[in-house]
Protein backbone atom coordinates (compact mmCIF):
# COMPACT_ATOMS: atom_id res chain seq x y z
CA UNK A 1 0.00 0.00 0.00
CA UNK A 2 3.05 2.65 1.08
CA UNK A 3 4.42 1.92 -2.97
CA UNK A 4 1.58 1.79 -4.19
CA UNK A 5 0.58 5.94 -2.61
CA UNK A 6 4.23 6.98 -3.03
CA UNK A 7 3.80 5.82 -6.97
CA UNK A 8 0.85 7.96 -6.84
CA UNK A 9 1.68 10.85 -5.55
CA UNK A 10 5.10 10.59 -7.62
CA UNK A 11 3.25 10.06 -11.10
CA UNK A 12 1.02 13.37 -9.76
CA UNK A 13 4.23 15.43 -9.29
CA UNK A 14 5.99 14.00 -12.97
CA UNK A 15 3.03 14.75 -14.63
CA UNK A 16 1.17 17.97 -13.11
CA UNK A 17 3.88 19.15 -11.07
CA UNK A 18 5.60 21.25 -10.09
CA UNK A 19 2.89 20.98 -7.15
CA UNK A 20 2.20 21.79 -3.83
CA UNK A 21 1.56 19.08 -0.76
CA UNK A 22 -1.97 21.34 -0.39
CA UNK A 23 -2.62 20.41 -4.46
CA UNK A 24 -1.34 16.69 -4.02
CA UNK A 25 -3.87 15.90 -1.24
CA UNK A 26 -6.69 17.44 -3.37
CA UNK A 27 -5.35 15.33 -6.54
CA UNK A 28 -4.68 11.78 -4.57
CA UNK A 29 -7.53 12.21 -2.12
CA UNK A 30 -4.74 11.11 0.46
CA UNK A 31 -4.69 12.58 3.73
CA UNK A 32 -2.83 15.65 4.69
CA UNK A 33 -0.50 13.20 7.22
CA UNK A 34 -0.09 10.66 4.56
CA UNK A 35 0.95 13.16 1.92
CA UNK A 36 3.23 15.18 4.05
CA UNK A 37 4.85 11.45 5.16
CA UNK A 38 5.74 10.40 1.50
CA UNK A 39 6.88 13.45 0.30
CA UNK A 40 9.18 13.97 2.94
CA UNK A 41 10.65 10.75 2.36
CA UNK A 42 10.70 11.46 -1.69
CA UNK A 43 12.26 14.28 -0.72
CA UNK A 44 15.27 12.56 2.02
CA UNK A 45 15.95 9.94 -0.76
CA UNK A 46 16.46 12.79 -3.85
CA UNK A 47 13.46 12.18 -5.83
CA UNK A 48 12.10 14.86 -5.08
CA UNK A 49 13.32 18.32 -5.17
CA UNK A 50 11.34 21.69 -3.89
CA UNK A 51 11.11 23.75 -6.75
CA UNK A 52 9.78 27.42 -4.99
CA UNK A 53 6.83 28.67 -3.72
CA UNK A 54 3.42 30.32 -4.80
CA UNK A 55 0.90 32.37 -2.94
CA UNK A 56 -1.68 30.59 -0.61
CA UNK A 57 -4.90 32.50 0.57
CA UNK A 58 -4.19 34.23 3.49
CA UNK A 59 -1.01 31.43 4.87
CA UNK A 60 2.34 31.23 4.14
CA UNK A 61 3.49 30.57 0.65
CA UNK A 62 3.22 27.03 -0.34
CA UNK A 63 6.09 24.98 -1.45
CA UNK A 64 6.26 23.52 -4.97
CA UNK A 65 7.68 20.30 -5.81
CA UNK A 66 8.81 18.51 -8.77
CA UNK A 67 11.06 15.02 -9.63
CA UNK A 68 14.59 15.81 -9.23
CA UNK A 69 15.57 15.98 -13.28
CA UNK A 70 19.40 15.07 -12.04
CA UNK A 71 17.92 12.29 -9.69
CA UNK A 72 18.86 10.12 -12.54
CA UNK A 73 18.97 9.58 -16.57
CA UNK A 74 17.30 7.90 -18.80
CA UNK A 75 18.37 6.47 -22.53
CA UNK A 76 16.02 5.75 -25.57
CA UNK A 77 16.56 4.64 -28.57
CA UNK A 78 15.00 4.42 -31.99
CA UNK A 79 15.86 1.11 -34.03
CA UNK A 80 13.59 1.82 -37.28
CA UNK A 81 14.36 0.95 -41.01
CA UNK A 82 16.55 3.89 -41.99
CA UNK A 83 18.26 4.21 -39.06
CA UNK A 84 19.49 3.38 -35.27
CA UNK A 85 18.92 6.74 -32.95
CA UNK A 86 20.01 6.68 -29.59
CA UNK A 87 19.29 9.74 -27.48
CA UNK A 88 20.18 10.45 -23.31
CA UNK A 89 17.92 12.67 -20.98
CA UNK A 90 17.08 13.80 -17.74
CA UNK A 91 13.71 13.53 -15.94
CA UNK A 92 12.77 16.69 -17.18
CA UNK A 93 13.20 15.19 -20.71
CA UNK A 94 15.70 17.15 -21.68
CA UNK A 95 17.92 16.19 -24.10
CA UNK A 96 21.44 15.46 -23.63
CA UNK A 97 23.26 13.43 -25.76
CA UNK A 98 22.24 12.10 -29.26
CA UNK A 99 23.60 9.89 -31.74
CA UNK A 100 22.48 8.50 -35.21
CA UNK A 101 23.37 5.21 -37.44
CA UNK A 102 21.93 5.12 -40.43
CA UNK A 103 20.83 1.90 -41.40
CA UNK A 104 22.48 0.93 -45.49
CA UNK A 105 21.12 -2.46 -45.90
CA UNK A 106 18.36 -3.90 -47.07
CA UNK A 107 17.81 -5.61 -43.52
CA UNK A 108 18.93 -4.87 -40.47
CA UNK A 109 20.24 -7.63 -38.85
CA UNK A 110 19.32 -8.21 -34.94
CA UNK A 111 22.48 -8.82 -34.31
CA UNK A 112 23.59 -5.23 -36.12
CA UNK A 113 20.91 -4.02 -34.42
CA UNK A 114 22.47 -4.74 -30.49
CA UNK A 115 25.74 -3.31 -31.69
CA UNK A 116 24.26 0.08 -33.12
CA UNK A 117 21.77 0.48 -29.66
CA UNK A 118 25.31 -0.60 -27.62
CA UNK A 119 27.61 1.52 -29.11
CA UNK A 120 25.20 4.35 -29.04
CA UNK A 121 24.57 3.97 -25.16
CA UNK A 122 28.23 3.98 -24.40
CA UNK A 123 28.52 7.06 -26.88
CA UNK A 124 25.57 9.38 -25.13
CA UNK A 125 26.70 8.47 -21.69
CA UNK A 126 30.14 9.66 -22.74
CA UNK A 127 29.03 12.72 -24.52
CA UNK A 128 26.92 13.43 -21.31
CA UNK A 129 29.43 13.07 -19.33
CA UNK A 130 27.53 11.01 -16.31
CA UNK A 131 28.50 7.45 -15.42
CA UNK A 132 26.55 4.25 -16.46
CA UNK A 133 25.67 3.69 -13.18
CA UNK A 134 23.59 6.49 -12.88
CA UNK A 135 21.54 5.44 -16.31
CA UNK A 136 18.11 4.44 -14.38
CA UNK A 137 17.11 2.29 -17.47
CA UNK A 138 17.28 2.05 -21.18
CA UNK A 139 13.99 2.07 -23.65
CA UNK A 140 14.00 1.03 -27.19
CA UNK A 141 11.49 1.00 -29.47
CA UNK A 142 11.24 -0.72 -32.74
CA UNK A 143 9.52 -1.38 -35.77
CA UNK A 144 7.11 -4.60 -35.21
CA UNK A 145 5.14 -6.59 -32.41
CA UNK A 146 6.69 -7.00 -29.00
CA UNK A 147 6.07 -9.97 -27.23
CA UNK A 148 7.14 -9.78 -22.89
CA UNK A 149 7.57 -10.57 -20.42
CA UNK A 150 10.57 -13.06 -20.58
CA UNK A 151 12.88 -11.97 -23.42
CA UNK A 152 10.90 -8.82 -25.02
CA UNK A 153 10.51 -11.16 -28.26
CA UNK A 154 10.14 -9.32 -31.23
CA UNK A 155 8.04 -9.68 -34.77
CA UNK A 156 8.78 -7.53 -37.07
CA UNK A 157 8.61 -8.69 -41.00
CA UNK A 158 9.36 -5.72 -42.71
CA UNK A 159 12.72 -6.14 -40.88
CA UNK A 160 12.94 -9.90 -41.59
CA UNK A 161 12.96 -10.44 -37.95
CA UNK A 162 10.60 -13.70 -36.99
CA UNK A 163 10.49 -14.17 -32.88
CA UNK A 164 13.78 -12.32 -32.18
CA UNK A 165 14.83 -12.39 -28.19
CA UNK A 166 15.78 -8.78 -28.44
CA UNK A 167 15.40 -7.81 -24.97
CA UNK A 168 17.58 -10.75 -24.30
CA UNK A 169 20.49 -9.56 -26.92
CA UNK A 170 20.37 -6.24 -25.50
CA UNK A 171 19.93 -7.45 -21.71
CA UNK A 172 23.56 -9.67 -22.65
CA UNK A 173 25.45 -6.70 -22.87
CA UNK A 174 24.70 -4.03 -20.52
CA UNK A 175 23.70 -4.15 -16.33
CA UNK A 176 21.67 -1.32 -17.68
CA UNK A 177 17.82 -2.60 -17.37
CA UNK A 178 16.02 -3.21 -20.52
CA UNK A 179 12.73 -2.39 -21.63
CA UNK A 180 11.34 -2.70 -25.77
CA UNK A 181 8.23 -1.83 -26.90
CA UNK A 182 7.05 -0.82 -30.59
CA UNK A 183 7.64 2.33 -32.31
CA UNK A 184 4.27 3.61 -32.38
CA UNK A 185 3.33 3.11 -29.02
CA UNK A 186 6.19 4.90 -27.95
CA UNK A 187 5.34 8.07 -29.59
CA UNK A 188 2.11 7.54 -28.16
CA UNK A 189 3.11 7.51 -24.87
CA UNK A 190 5.23 10.60 -25.21
CA UNK A 191 2.23 12.82 -27.40
CA UNK A 192 0.07 11.73 -24.12
CA UNK A 193 2.40 12.70 -21.53
CA UNK A 194 4.33 16.18 -23.27
CA UNK A 195 2.73 16.35 -26.80
CA UNK A 196 -0.65 16.80 -28.41
CA UNK A 197 -2.53 14.00 -26.53
CA UNK A 198 -2.41 15.35 -23.17
CA UNK A 199 -5.56 15.99 -21.61
CA UNK A 200 -7.29 13.26 -24.07
CA UNK A 201 -8.79 10.26 -22.58
CA UNK A 202 -9.40 8.49 -25.42
CA UNK A 203 -7.12 9.14 -28.53
CA UNK A 204 -5.11 7.37 -31.67
CA UNK A 205 -1.46 8.66 -32.37
CA UNK A 206 -0.86 7.69 -35.81
CA UNK A 207 2.69 6.84 -37.24
CA UNK A 208 3.80 7.35 -40.59
CA UNK A 209 7.55 7.53 -41.57
CA UNK A 210 8.52 4.66 -44.04
CA UNK A 211 5.61 2.52 -42.53
CA UNK A 212 2.76 3.09 -40.31
CA UNK A 213 1.30 1.84 -36.88
CA UNK A 214 -0.74 3.64 -34.28
CA UNK A 215 -1.65 3.71 -30.28
CA UNK A 216 -4.47 3.10 -28.88
CA UNK A 217 -5.55 4.98 -25.94
CA UNK A 218 -8.56 3.84 -24.34
CA UNK A 219 -9.97 5.82 -20.99
CA UNK A 220 -6.35 6.95 -20.49
CA UNK A 221 -4.89 3.29 -20.47
CA UNK A 222 -2.64 2.15 -23.91
CA UNK A 223 -4.77 -0.85 -25.70
CA UNK A 224 -2.42 -3.48 -26.46
CA UNK A 225 -5.18 -6.61 -27.16
CA UNK A 226 -4.28 -10.02 -26.28
CA UNK A 227 -0.80 -10.39 -27.13
CA UNK A 228 0.49 -6.89 -27.90
CA UNK A 229 0.17 -6.44 -31.03
CA UNK A 230 -3.13 -4.19 -31.24
CA UNK A 231 -2.24 -0.71 -33.23
CA UNK A 232 -0.87 -2.45 -36.43
CA UNK A 233 -3.13 -0.09 -37.82
CA UNK A 234 -0.71 0.08 -40.93
CA UNK A 235 -1.80 -3.74 -41.82
CA UNK A 236 -5.53 -2.74 -42.14
CA UNK A 237 -6.93 -3.38 -45.55
CA UNK A 238 -7.92 -0.92 -47.87
CA UNK A 239 -7.96 -1.73 -51.07
CA UNK A 240 -9.28 -5.10 -51.90
CA UNK A 241 -7.25 -6.98 -53.87
CA UNK A 242 -4.85 -4.15 -53.55
CA UNK A 243 -1.03 -3.44 -53.74
CA UNK A 244 1.49 -5.95 -52.31
CA UNK A 245 2.16 -4.87 -49.19
CA UNK A 246 5.98 -5.34 -47.23
CA UNK A 247 4.18 -7.66 -45.05
CA UNK A 248 3.36 -10.31 -47.76
CA UNK A 249 -0.87 -8.94 -47.47
CA UNK A 250 -2.62 -7.23 -50.14
CA UNK A 251 -4.27 -3.51 -49.83
CA UNK A 252 -2.92 -2.60 -46.57
CA UNK A 253 -2.83 1.07 -45.61
CA UNK A 254 0.77 0.59 -45.04
CA UNK A 255 1.17 0.17 -48.86
CA UNK A 256 -0.20 3.04 -49.83
CA UNK A 257 0.92 5.97 -47.30
CA UNK A 258 3.78 4.76 -45.72
CA UNK A 259 6.45 6.90 -47.65
CA UNK A 260 8.42 3.74 -49.44
CA UNK A 261 4.93 2.66 -51.17
CA UNK A 262 4.18 6.45 -52.04
CA UNK A 263 7.82 6.46 -53.78
CA UNK A 264 6.80 3.24 -55.40
CA UNK A 265 3.26 4.68 -56.23
CA UNK A 266 5.24 7.73 -58.04
CA UNK A 267 8.06 5.78 -59.74
CA UNK A 268 5.39 3.45 -61.49
CA UNK A 269 3.55 6.74 -62.34
CA UNK A 270 6.42 8.13 -63.62
CA UNK A 271 7.57 5.66 -65.79
CA UNK A 272 9.99 3.97 -63.69
CA UNK A 273 11.94 6.94 -62.80
CA UNK A 274 12.07 7.64 -59.11
CA UNK A 275 11.48 10.89 -57.16
CA UNK A 276 15.04 12.38 -56.70
CA UNK A 277 17.40 12.38 -53.72
CA UNK A 278 19.81 10.88 -51.58
CA UNK A 279 17.68 8.71 -48.99
CA UNK A 280 14.41 7.62 -48.54
CA UNK A 281 13.61 11.06 -46.64
CA UNK A 282 14.91 12.97 -49.17
CA UNK A 283 13.20 11.78 -51.93
CA UNK A 284 10.01 11.69 -49.94
CA UNK A 285 10.50 15.73 -49.30
CA UNK A 286 11.64 16.18 -52.79
CA UNK A 287 7.82 14.55 -53.69
CA UNK A 288 5.78 17.45 -52.17
CA UNK A 289 8.34 20.27 -53.30
CA UNK A 290 7.69 18.90 -56.84
CA UNK A 291 3.55 18.86 -56.87
CA UNK A 292 3.41 22.48 -58.40
CA UNK A 293 5.64 21.52 -61.39
CA UNK A 294 4.45 17.70 -61.96
CA UNK A 295 1.11 16.05 -62.31
CA UNK A 296 1.88 12.82 -61.61
CA UNK A 297 3.44 14.05 -58.29
CA UNK A 298 0.26 16.02 -57.62
CA UNK A 299 -1.71 12.79 -58.52
CA UNK A 300 0.37 10.56 -55.94
CA UNK A 301 0.32 13.11 -53.14
CA UNK A 302 -3.98 13.44 -53.77
CA UNK A 303 -4.15 9.91 -53.79
CA UNK A 304 -2.22 9.54 -50.40
CA UNK A 305 -3.96 11.97 -48.39
CA UNK A 306 -7.64 10.24 -49.42
CA UNK A 307 -6.24 7.07 -48.61
CA UNK A 308 -4.77 8.42 -44.96
CA UNK A 309 -7.95 10.04 -44.67
CA UNK A 310 -10.15 7.13 -45.49
CA UNK A 311 -7.45 5.37 -42.37
CA UNK A 312 -8.45 7.91 -40.23
CA UNK A 313 -12.21 7.78 -40.78
CA UNK A 314 -11.72 3.80 -40.17
CA UNK A 315 -10.79 4.59 -36.81
CA UNK A 316 -12.69 7.34 -36.18
CA UNK A 317 -15.80 4.78 -36.83
CA UNK A 318 -14.13 1.82 -35.01
CA UNK A 319 -12.84 3.38 -31.88
CA UNK A 320 -14.66 7.12 -31.79
CA UNK A 321 -11.70 8.99 -30.52
CA UNK A 322 -11.80 12.25 -29.26
CA UNK A 323 -8.38 13.19 -30.79
CA UNK A 324 -6.49 11.61 -33.21
CA UNK A 325 -2.61 12.86 -33.11
CA UNK A 326 -0.34 12.46 -36.56
CA UNK A 327 3.34 11.69 -35.82
CA UNK A 328 6.00 10.20 -37.60
CA UNK A 329 8.34 12.02 -39.95
CA UNK A 330 6.03 11.11 -43.33
CA UNK A 331 3.29 11.98 -41.47
CA UNK A 332 4.43 15.23 -40.89
CA UNK A 333 5.72 16.54 -43.74
CA UNK A 334 2.41 15.50 -45.23
CA UNK A 335 0.07 16.94 -42.26
CA UNK A 336 2.48 20.28 -42.24
CA UNK A 337 1.15 20.89 -45.74
CA UNK A 338 -2.01 19.63 -45.86
CA UNK A 339 -3.78 19.26 -42.75
CA UNK A 340 -7.36 21.24 -44.19
CA UNK A 341 -6.81 18.58 -47.12
CA UNK A 342 -7.01 15.63 -44.71
CA UNK A 343 -9.18 16.64 -42.30
CA UNK A 344 -11.72 17.28 -45.28
CA UNK A 345 -10.76 13.43 -46.60
CA UNK A 346 -11.66 12.12 -43.08
CA UNK A 347 -15.09 14.04 -43.60
CA UNK A 348 -15.78 12.19 -46.39
CA UNK A 349 -15.23 9.06 -44.49
CA UNK A 350 -16.30 9.05 -41.66
CA UNK A 351 -19.95 9.22 -39.97
CA UNK A 352 -20.85 12.48 -39.39
CA UNK A 353 -21.40 12.42 -35.56
CA UNK A 354 -18.21 11.03 -34.50
CA UNK A 355 -15.99 12.83 -37.06
CA UNK A 356 -17.86 15.80 -35.29
CA UNK A 357 -16.50 14.83 -32.17
CA UNK A 358 -12.67 14.22 -33.17
CA UNK A 359 -10.02 16.55 -33.46
CA UNK A 360 -7.55 16.02 -35.88
CA UNK A 361 -4.08 17.39 -34.83
CA UNK A 362 -0.36 17.12 -35.30
CA UNK A 363 2.27 15.42 -33.34
CA UNK A 364 4.08 18.17 -30.93
CA UNK A 365 7.20 16.53 -30.22
CA UNK A 366 8.99 16.84 -33.82
CA UNK A 367 10.19 13.99 -35.92
CA UNK A 368 12.62 12.30 -33.35
CA UNK A 369 9.92 11.93 -30.73
CA UNK A 370 9.67 7.83 -30.61
CA UNK A 371 13.27 8.00 -28.91
CA UNK A 372 11.88 10.36 -27.03
CA UNK A 373 8.92 8.35 -26.41
CA UNK A 374 11.33 5.16 -26.05
CA UNK A 375 12.73 7.31 -23.14
CA UNK A 376 9.88 7.25 -21.22
CA UNK A 377 9.56 3.44 -20.83
CA UNK A 378 11.88 3.64 -17.73
CA UNK A 379 10.67 6.44 -16.36
CA UNK A 380 7.43 4.82 -16.04
CA UNK A 381 9.18 2.16 -14.23
CA UNK A 382 10.26 4.77 -11.90
CA UNK A 383 6.70 6.07 -11.27
CA UNK A 384 5.43 2.74 -10.68
CA UNK A 385 7.73 1.56 -8.29
CA UNK A 386 7.29 4.51 -6.30
CA UNK A 387 10.95 6.25 -6.55
CA UNK A 388 12.10 3.08 -6.30
CA UNK A 389 16.15 2.95 -8.27
CA UNK A 390 15.31 0.25 -10.96
CA UNK A 391 19.20 -0.32 -10.66
CA UNK A 392 18.87 -1.97 -7.34
CA UNK A 393 17.83 -5.09 -9.25
CA UNK A 394 19.44 -4.79 -12.62
CA UNK A 395 18.91 -7.06 -15.67
CA UNK A 396 16.22 -7.30 -18.26
CA UNK A 397 12.71 -5.45 -17.41
CA UNK A 398 10.24 -6.77 -19.14
CA UNK A 399 8.35 -4.27 -21.34
CA UNK A 400 5.58 -2.26 -19.69
CA UNK A 401 2.00 -2.72 -19.75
Amino acid sequence: MRRSNRSVILTSIYRDGPLSRYELGHQTSLSAASVSNLVGELLEEGVVEEAGSVESDGGRPRVLLRVSPTFGYVVGAEVGETRVRVELFDLAMKVLATVAYPIETAELAPELAVKYVMQGLAEVIDEAGISADQVLGLGVAVAGIVEGPADAVVHAQTLGWDAVPFGAMLAAKTDIPIQVDNGANTLGQAEMWFGAGRGATDAVVALVGSGVGAALVTGGSSYRGTRSSAGEWGHTTITYAGRRCRCGAEGCLEAYVGAEGVLERFQLANKGIPAPGGDEEEAFTGLLDSVGTSEVAAEVVGDTIGYLGAGFANLVNLFNPERIVLGGWAGLLLGERYLPQLRDAVGKHALRQPYAQVSIELCELGRDAVALGAATLPILRLLREGGANPRSAPGLIARAR
